[in-house]
């Protein structure tokens, strides 16, 4: 079983202190930072967009993990792999081609990821897998943060496990939605290896962070 990460969303941080909080989340051990952009039109809510990335990227000192809800995409690739971003994800619903979309990002300099909702069948990664760095797992719908956890996503996980170790390739399989203390071991089991986790990582204020990710990590181990 590969390596656990941790990579905390940021929609769960003070925004009013976000350039701390990103440090403090890295100095606590974190992976990767996790970046929900939503758009208010492909999901149900408005978060951030590159200005915002570019201004929090002297901060983070790993990898900037961008989690693109929003439609159209490919317009925007460039502009948030310009302001930092190291892995662009993407949901194949957000624009006619995603074939196009990933080498798009690809050619923009960043890691692939592909990000499947809760009713988004793994068929749809027939014929890009090849183009592919990371698979994001929502196990809520994408819109708000502090959802409860699909416990039929854990299927999915599994067979997307089983799919990823056959295709032979160094692929990520990344989890999203209602992740903390107890459903981490589930999706572990499952064959997750990043874990996003907002409220389970930031609750309780900077000096838990640590403590927060470590056992968010350990979870297998429950």
């Amino acid at each position: 079983m590969p390596e656990v990460k941790i990579a905390p969303s940021i929609l769960s941080a003070d925004f009013a202190r976000l350039g701390e909080e990103v440090a403090a989340i890295c100095d606590a051990g974190c992976d990767y930072v996790h970046v929900d952009v939503m758009d208010g039109h492909f999901v149900p809510n408005i978060t951030i967009g590159p200005d915002v990335l570019k201004a929090i990227k002297p901060y983070t000192s790993r990898p900037l993990d961008v989690h693109l809800m929003i439609a159209p995409v490919d317009p925007y690739i460039n502009a948030f792999a310009g302001a930092g971003a190291d892995i662009i994800t993407f949901h194949p619903e957000s624009g006619p081609h995603p074939h196009r979309t990933a080498q798009a990002i690809r050619a923009a300099g960043c890691r692939v990821g592909v990000s499947l909702n809760p009713a988004t069948p793994l068929a749809t990664l027939d014929h890009m897998l090849d183009l592919v760095d990371l698979v994001l797992v929502m196990s809520v719908n994408p819109g708000f943060g502090g959802q409860s956890f699909i416990s039929s996503q854990l299927e999915k996980i599994s067979e997307l496990r089983q799919l990823i170790d056959a295709s032979g390739r160094d692929i990520e399989l990344e989890v999203d939605g209602g992740v903390n203390r107890e459903t981490a071991a589930q999706v572990i089991a499952a064959g997750a290896n990043v874990l996003v986790a907002g409220t389970g990582t930031f609750k309780g204020g900077p000096s838990l962070y640590a403590e927060n990710i470590a056992a968010l990590r350990e979870a297998r181990q429950t």
